[in-house]
């Protein structure tokens, strides 16, 4: 695995963390469970499917694992501009949560390009 894949890992899992901990305060302090629900099931994915992009059957597969996990960042990011825009969050966390998910959609987005050009390098 490469370096940039390892970092992606280890950044999914903190987001994750700081998901469920998100997850726990609006339970607790806001009484808010169904935004909280939706964000914390987007937000623990993401790790999960790089997880399994780990493991994963052929490069296309891989790539395929880590595009839902693209998707899964893109819902997160709904979510918590959702909760933002609905007073449940302060901006400094929002802007805070964002910034990790926009960084490791970013990270994604680079492993699966070059992923893909390693792919279409093979094959001509």
């Amino acid at each position: 695995m490469e370096k940039s894949e390892n970092i992606v890992k280890s950044k999914s899992f903190v987001f994750a963390i700081r998901i469920v901990r998100l997850y726990q305060y609006l339970g607790d302090k806001k009484k808010e469970f169904v935004l909280s629900k939706q964000c914390l099931r987007s937000g623990t994915s993401i790790g999960a499917l790089i997880r399994e992009a780990e493991y994963a059957q052929s490069k296309a597969d891989f790539v395929n694992k880590l595009s839902i996990a693209i998707k899964e960042v893109n819902e997160v990011l709904y979510w918590l501009e959702l909760l933002f825009q609905t007073d449940y969050i302060d901006k400094k966390l929002f802007d805070s949560l964002k910034a990790d998910a926009e960084e490791i959609l970013k990270l994604l987005t680079a492993i699966i390009n070059t992923t893909k050009r390693n792919i279409s390098t093979k094959t001509r």
